[in-house]
C-alpha cells in the first residue's frame, strides 16, 4: 500500500464555551453554535479519526497504524509508544473562558488513570482586541495559599495572564495552571490524553443546570506552584525555512512560511509528519501521492516518506513530528 498524504474527517465537539470561529473561519462543517473543538488527528479510544481522501477514505487511523505501524508511525516511534497514535491536534475556538485548569505528568496519569499525562503547545490563529490566556500563577505561592484562594474565590488575583494576538505560542508543560481566554482561536498540539484536572469554572452551569465537575483534590499534588517564564515561545519566521519552535521529549513543532516551492528530504526522520495549516493554502506532495490544505485543515505524512515538497505562494504551515 502507498500512503500518500492523508486527510482525515474532523471530530467536532460541542463545549460550554465553544462559539462558530470553526465553521466560519476554519470552514468546518458545523451547525452548532458552540462547537468548541475539532479534533483534527485523533487516536484517542472513541474518538478514532476516519481518512477523507482517496482510495483509503472511510478507513480509521488505528487501523492503518494496526497494518502499516513502522510505514506510517516510523520504528522509533513504534518502540517508544506501540501501536498507539501519541499525539493528539486540535483547532480549538473559545467564545467563552475555558475553565482554569491542569495537567498530570506521565508518572501521575500512568498511576491515576493508566494514561500518558498531557504536555502541549498553542499558536493562536486569531484573537479578538482584548483576548487573553492565563498562563501559570503570576508569583510563587504555596500549597496552602492556593488552596485558601479557592475557598475566598480570589483564585484569579494569583494568575498570570497574556494579551495574545496571531501567532503567538505557547508551551504549557505539565503541572502549570492554564486556560484558552474568551476570543482566542488556536491550534493545539498535545500528547494523547484526555485527563485534565478541572480548578475552577467561573460556576458555570451545563444545559442540564449543573455544574461541572471539579477535581480539586487530584490537582494538588500535580500542580507546580512557582512562577516560571518558560510559556513563551520565541521562533524565527524566515520564508521558505524549517523554523524550530518546540522540540520536547514528546512532539517537535516548526513554522515554516510558503512563498515558493520548498522540498525537503526525510529519509532519516523516522518519524511521521504532519502539517496543519494555520494559512493560506499548500500542496503537500510525496512519492506517493500529493493532498492540498488550506487554512484550518489539516494531513498526515507517513514515515515511510522519502521526500516531502510544499508547494503555494501563501502559506504558514506547523510541522509536527517525534
Amino acid at each position: 500500500m502507498k500512503l500518500y498524504p492523508l486527510k482525515f474527517q474532523p471530530i467536532l465537539k460541542e463545549r460550554l464555551w465553544g462559539g462558530t470561529k470553526l465553521k466560519d473561519v476554519l470552514g468546518k462543517p458545523s451547525e452548532s453554535e458552540i462547537t468548541g473543538e475539532s479534533w483534527e488527528l485523533s487516536g484517542v479510544p472513541g474518538d478514532i479519526s476516519e481518512v477523507s481522501n482517496g482510495e483509503l477514505q472511510g478507513v480509521s487511523l488505528q487501523r492503518l497504524i494496526n497494518d502499516y505501524p513502522e510505514e506510517l508511525l516510523g520504528k522509533s516511534v513504534v518502540q517508544r509508544f506501540g501501536k498507539e497514535f501519541p499525539i493528539l491536534i486540535k483547532f480549538i475556538d473559545a467564545k467563552q473562558d475555558l475553565s482554569i485548569q491542569l495537567h498530570p505528568n506521565d508518572a501521575l496519569a500512568k498511576e491515576r488513570h493508566n494514561s500518558f499525562g498531557k504536555t502541549e503547545m498553542w499558536y493562536v490563529m486569531d484573537a479578538d482586541k482584548e483576548a487573553n490566556l492565563i498562563v501559570g500563577f503570576n508569583k510563587d505561592v504555596t500549597k496552602e495559599e492556593y488552596s485558601k484562594s479557592l475557598e475566598d474565590n480570589t483564585l484569579l488575583d494569583l494568575l498570570n495572564y497574556e494579551d495574545v494576538s496571531e501567532g503567538d505560542t505557547f508551551f504549557i508543560n505539565t503541572g502549570k495552571i492554564h486556560a484558552i481566554g474568551a476570543g482566542v482561536l488556536l491550534a493545539e498540539i498535545q500528547q494523547t490524553s484526555d485527563v485534565t484536572y478541572r480548578v475552577f469554572d467561573f460556576n458555570r452551569k451545563d444545559k442540564e443546570g449543573n455544574l461541572r465537575e471539579l477535581h480539586t483534590e487530584m490537582a494538588l499534588d500535580a500542580m507546580d506552584y512557582k512562577k516560571k517564564d518558560d510559556f513563551i515561545v520565541k521562533y524565527p519566521t524566515q520564508s521558505n525555512h524549517v523554523n524550530t519552535m518546540v522540540d520536547c521529549p514528546y512532539f517537535k513543532t516548526n513554522f515554516i512560511e510558503i512563498t515558493e516551492d520548498l522540498t525537503q528530504e526525510v529519509t532519516q526522520r523516522d518519524s511521521f509528519t504532519i502539517y496543519m495549516c494555520v494559512g493560506g493554502k499548500v500542496e503537500v506532495t510525496t512519492q506517493a501521492g500529493s493532498a492540498i490544505i488550506e487554512k484550518g485543515e489539516t494531513v498526515l505524512v507517513s514515515a515511510s516518506t522519502n521526500m516531502i515538497t510544499l508547494s503555494g505562494s501563501n502559506a504558514k504551515l506547523l510541522e509536527v513530528t517525534i
